[in-house]
């Protein structure tokens, strides 16, 4: 994938997964499309190591498995960096 490609699956995911966390964060767009890039990282090492496969282009799979590693760094930094 390119980089414009991981920006933009970067910027969906962080969205999703802001957008199911229940909480008022204070981010931008920018740390929601890195959120998402790094959720986009941790879900797809996540759905490798248990065998679901890995982030491979722009389609429905890579978003959820991107979403769900974005939900999961959000939920990190909801409890460790802002300790709610």
């Amino acid at each position: 994938m390119g980089w414009i490609t991981w920006i933009l699956l970067g910027l969906v995911a962080g969205a999703l997964a802001r957008w199911l966390m229940p909480g008022d964060d204070k981010m931008g767009w920018i740390m929601t499309a890195l959120l998402g890039i790094g959720g986009a990282f941790v879900g797809g090492y996540i759905g490798t190591f248990i065998g679901l496969g890995s982030v491979t282009g722009f389609n429905i799979g890579t978003i959820i498995t991107a979403t769900v590693g974005a939900f999961i760094l959000l939920f990190a930094y909801n409890k460790l960096i802002l300790k709610k």
